[in-house]
């Protein structure tokens, strides 16, 4: 499954509508208020999703295109026994 930075900006924008129509209108102005005060409390979920929207360092591009040069000049050699490896640990650690 990708992940795209639009995947989470949904899913952020998904959880604050629902928080906010969940929620009663306590900001609104009373007739003789012409002042508006406004306040947000999130969610420690719904903070750490504005966190990762912020993701335009996550991919490191010359790291990807030396990989990409490496394969179409077929210098690039897999380790099929750490994959193995790998696979293994991760299946144990999700039996415990």
């Amino acid at each position: 499954m990708k992940i795209t930075p639009n995947l989470i900006k949904s899913q952020l924008a998904s959880s604050i509508s629902a928080t906010r129509s969940s929620r009663p209108n306590v900001g609104a102005p009373t007739s003789g208020n012409t002042e508006k005060a406004a306040s947000v409390d999130l969610s420690a979920a719904a903070r750490h999703l504005a966190a990762l929207q912020n993701s335009d360092h996550d991919i490191d591009m010359a790291k990807v295109q030396a990989l990409r040069d490496a394969i179409a000049s077929g210098q690039y050699k897999v380790d099929t026994s750490r994959i193995a490896e790998s696979l293994i640990a991760s299946a144990r650690e999700l039996l415990k």
